[in-house]
């Protein structure tokens, strides 16, 4: 299954959130690859704890590859090539995790016949090889969007099973950018449909995801004032309202992640370890990134309300 992973603003949690989906799938045994696709801004290695490897790999990233100047991309092994000692030691059962990056000089580019055939090509190959192949895209409408839209309508990839998360945080701009992206004039709709998709098809692959979000019921927000308390209350209820009325309510959202101290300040991979024995991240996040990654292949997930 391809899994695309868009977002129409930066600091969405798209990248981290994605990672970390692709991490518990392969902890579960299955063959995971990520594809770095946020040309601009290419950071998955960080995230993965691959710096270094990323380095090593410059010039031969997806980047160099799409636009011809290498004939296969880099591939990362992350259990191996990682600089994290806990991910050195994945448990027993678990399946490869490999990190296709960016390059650092790459950039956004616009998609030609040539661009394409090698996505094309590529995507297919990855998705007959692994259970799982997650493709990091640029934020906003993007020319890697645009890329993937094009490739996913070619006869070729009429049997592929392709689905897309929309990641925004709870705020009333985020809400709003998240269903502009998917629904807009010039949204991932409207061009999935100018490029041959069939659009209740599509609309039916897309799921969105709510990253950093704050629950006035937490512990976390205990000492906060009444008169804050009951403000926080009523714009939680408001931006949900507001979800429901752009077509991203909760019939639409595969998930939600919780505000998490430890990605605010460190976009990493959550580990059993953070959570249990240095005990930095909440359960509560490691319950909501397992619930998640299990959601991405589960069909009734994504059954229409």
């Amino acid at each position: 299954m391809l899994i695309f992973a868009a977002s129409d603003k930066g600091g969405t949690g798209r990248s981290v959130t994605s990672a970390n989906l692709a991490y518990h799938r392969a902890l579960a045994g299955d063959d995971v690859c990520y594809l770095d696709f946020d040309f601009g801004s290419p950071t998955a290695a960080a995230v993965f704890d691959v710096a270094d490897a990323r380095q090593d790999t410059e010039d031969r990233g997806l980047h160099a590859y799409l636009i011809g100047e290498v004939s296969e991309p880099a591939r990362i092994d992350v259990w191996s090539e990682t600089e994290h000692q806990v991910l050195r030691f994945p448990p027993p059962g678990s399946g490869r995790l490999v990190l296709m990056p960016g390059d650092v000089s790459g950039g956004e580019f616009a998609t030609g016949d040539e661009n394409l055939r090698r996505c094309v090509d590529l995507l297919m190959t990855l998705y007959y090889e692994f259970d799982l192949v997650v493709v990091d895209l640029s934020a906003g409408r993007s020319y890697a969007v645009d890329m993937v839209l094009e490739a996913t309508a070619q006869p070729e990839m009429s049997e592929v099973t392709a689905r897309w998360l929309v990641f925004h945080r709870w705020t009333r701009q985020h809400v709003g950018a998240a269903a502009s992206l998917v629904f807009g004039r010039r949204g991932i709709v409207a061009g999935g449909v100018d490029r041959g998709h069939d659009e209740e098809a599509l609309r039916n692959s897309i799921r969105f995801v709510r990253a950093a979000v704050p629950d006035p019921e937490s512990p976390l927000w205990s000492q906060v004032s009444p008169t804050q308390s009951a403000w926080m209350r009523k714009t939680d209820d408001d931006l949900k309202q507001l979800a429901s009325n752009l077509g991203i309510g909760y019939s639409q959202v595969l998930g939600s992640v919780p505000l998490e101290p430890v990605l605010q300040w460190r976009e990493q991979l959550i580990t059993d370890e953070d959570v249990l024995d240095s005990e930095i991240a909440n359960q509560d996040t490691w319950t909501a990134l397992s619930g998640l990654a299990k959601r991405l292949t589960d069909d009734e997930s994504w059954e229409q309300a």
